[in-house]
């Protein structure tokens, strides 16, 4: 299959692009393991003015999607940027809100017309804490609402009442806490299993986009490394170990990249084998990324287990992608169950 962004899409790639550029992302990361919440809300706000946000919101309510490969577009820019904050999540929940409204459960419909509108103009934000992602939500003390997906076979959507205590994670930017229980039951039957495994589909894929574009980062930044660094009167990246190091690097996040298209078109489709594809690509991405971490550290001379270095933040990253949504081992599963 040959897939190639049209026009339009490669525009709004590097729109995302260009804003991110001047953004500052480094120091908003930082700020927001802090705890420090207000440089991420407002380059939320900014990405919510290019339409980021609205990007898996159904037009009828003020998005305008969805529209899955748009979203690996901006995901992968988002990626590459370090971006913090529940985009994954917030697909994901618009897509279980979208999918139960105008069901049966009459709680679900002012829910979703409360929500939705404010998710697809990046200023509010929402998580999400379902089975497929581990019991806690992600960044629910940035977030305005915090949706959980409980019960017996996950046919609860709750409203969760608040969150605990925010968890130590290998990535501070990703602040990780557990709904409290309780709080507005939303909807409940097996509508809500089925309408939560097609979002936790689309966090998935989401991740593996974001995982996809902080490899394409880790790598850019190592070649620029190794470019300029001289041991014995050379550049470190003009040895053959080096090069074949990178190499491998590329081609992995190479091989990731048709297959995350290649998931976004079975999502806009809708078909069968969307999990499979989705879970192909989850893993392709997550293990290209991870590469690319343990590659940059390396070449780095392990200068991006400080701090310090800002390498650091997209090291971290790369990590906590590659469970988030499905770990390797749960998405190699899926693709072999078809």
């Amino acid at each position: 299959m040959e897939f190639l962004l049209d026009r339009a899409q490669g525009e709004f790639g590097r729109t995302v692009d260009r804003m991110l550029g001047g953004a500052h992302t480094a120091q908003v990361v930082r700020a927001w393991a802090r705890g420090d919440h207000g440089p991420g809300r407002t380059l939320w706000e900014r990405l919510g003015g290019i339409g980021v946000t609205a990007l898996a919101v159904p037009e009828t309510h003020e998005g305008v999607g969805p529209l899955p490969v748009e979203l690996a577009v901006a995901s992968v820019e988002s990626g590459r940027h370090a971006v913090p904050g529940p985009l994954a999540e917030t697909a994901a929940v618009a897509v279980l809100l979208a999918a139960l409204a105008g069901g049966d459960a009459a709680q679900v419909d002012p829910a979703a017309r409360h929500w939705l509108p404010r998710i697809a103009s990046g200023r509010t934000l929402v998580t999400l804490a379902a089975a497929d992602g581990g019991p806690y939500a992600l960044d629910a003390d940035a977030a305005d609402a915090v949706f959980t997906v409980e019960g017996a076979g996950g046919e609860e959507l709750w409203l969760a009442p608040g969150h605990g205590r925010v968890q130590p994670s290998i990535d501070p930017a990703r602040r990780l806490a557990r709904p409290l229980p309780g709080g507005e039951l939303l909807a409940r039957g097996p509508a809500v299993a089925e309408a939560a495994g097609r979002a936790a589909d689309w966090a998935a894929f989401v991740t593996a986009a974001q995982s996809l574009g902080t490899g394409l980062a880790l790598l850019e930044r190592t070649v620029a490394y190794v470019k300029g660094r001289r041991q014995f009167g050379r550049a470190v990246g003009s040895f053959q170990a080096v090069k074949h190091r990178l190499a491998d690097v590329l081609i992995g996040l190479e091989f990731a990249r048709p297959l995350l298209y290649g998931a976004a078109v079975a999502l806009a489709s809708a078909g069968p084998g969307a999990r499979a594809e989705v879970a192909a690509a989850k893993v392709a991405a997550g293990e290209a990324g991870y590469a690319a971490a343990r590659a940059a550290l390396q070449l780095h001379g392990a200068i991006g287990y400080t701090d310090e270095s800002d390498l650091s933040l997209w090291i971290r990253r790369a990590g906590a992608l590659r469970s988030a949504w499905g770990t390797p081992s749960v998405c190699r599963a899926r693709v072999l169950a078809g």
